[in-house]
């Protein structure tokens, strides 16, 4: 026969087991819910990486890249534009050296973009509107290789990309004259000298820029008026 003791021992444990039972049980539960959400941020973060990236990179050459700089830092979308020299066969060239027509560089402009609030084809389209892509070696007073108009695409995209804005260009009859725009393998772009960076918005009121650059912006700010950064 049990005891009064024992009975009265079990019937103590009873509370105790069943509040060991429930916390196990939030335990498992709390487990199980923190990994889902491991799982889902861990989803997010891949559907984010596998997403459109946050910016990219495309390189034009159409003449002094002066005013090329000027007319992209003013595009919405775009983060920043750096003048330099691509194309050549001359490690590092000076100005100087790109000026002698013998290194095989091109003055250009490399564009860092938000694809989320500027595409590609958007920027071709500027690109093309503000140079005139039917003249491969110069550009207004500006003659030799080194002004030639070109874009160095980056990837397969960006190349097919181009020939497509080019043939639609052609068919199109907006020229007189067919659209002579080479399509470069984007290679090293050596970013030009300080002094260049910037130079129309540091020096609005240096020759050049009054008779060249100046235009080249007004085209851009009266074709393109809904594209302006705000």
């Amino acid at each position: 026969m049990m005891s009064n003791t024992k009975v009265a021992v079990r019937v103590a444990q009873q509370p105790q087991r069943k509040t060991l039972k429930t916390l196990w049980i939030c335990f498992l539960t709390l487990a199980a819910l923190a990994s889902w959400c491991l799982n889902v941020s861990a989803a997010d973060v891949q559907d984010k990486d596998q997403s459109q990236p946050e910016e990219l990179v495309a390189t034009f050459a159409g003449g002094c890249f002066w005013c090329t700089e000027a007319v992209f830092e003013r595009m919405e979308g775009v983060n920043d534009v750096i003048s330099g020299y691509i194309g050549g066969t001359v490690r590092n060239p000076t100005y100087e050296q790109v000026c002698t027509k013998k290194t095989g560089h091109a003055e250009a402009v490399e564009i860092y973009y938000d694809p989320s609030k500027v595409s590609f084809d958007e920027l071709l389209e500027v690109f093309f509107k503000t140079h005139d892509p039917t003249t491969l070696n110069r550009q207004g007073p500006d003659s030799g290789p080194q002004y030639r108009s070109s874009v160095f695409y980056h990837d397969d995209q960006q190349r097919a990309a181009t020939e497509a804005y080019i043939k639609k260009l052609d068919e199109s009859g907006e020229f007189d004259r067919k659209i002579v725009t080479q399509l470069e393998k984007a290679v090293t772009f050596y970013p030009a000298e300080e002094y260049h960076q910037d130079f129309y918005r540091k020096n609005p009121n240096y020759g050049y820029c009054q008779a060249i650059v100046k235009d080249k912006v007004r085209k851009f700010n009266r074709t393109f008026s809904d594209k302006i950064k705000k």
